[in-house]
């Protein structure tokens, strides 16, 4: 979920705009330039903190899920 501390924007998905896009990582800080999938258009790379399980970039909408087990070791 993105975190509204952060962005202070939370977006409402759009069917058939919003991208459905999850994808795992391995850890806690995740870099998103918008340049995953087939539609990639790319924006200025933005650095996101996964504090929970997941983040949704702002810019794209693409969510990253931290794999079940990972991060444990992320102190950045």
């Amino acid at each position: 979920m993105r975190d509204p501390r952060m962005t202070g924007y939370t977006p409402m998905p759009t069917p058939g705009v919003t991208p459905l896009q999850r994808v795992e990582v391995e850890a806690r800080a995740v870099p998103c330039d918008g340049a995953i999938g087939p539609a990639a258009l790319g924006h200025p790379r933005v650095w996101l903190r996964i504090v929970d399980r997941e983040v949704t970039c702002p810019y794209c909408s693409i969510t990253y899920v931290l794999r079940e087990g990972a991060g444990g070791d992320d102190h950045h």
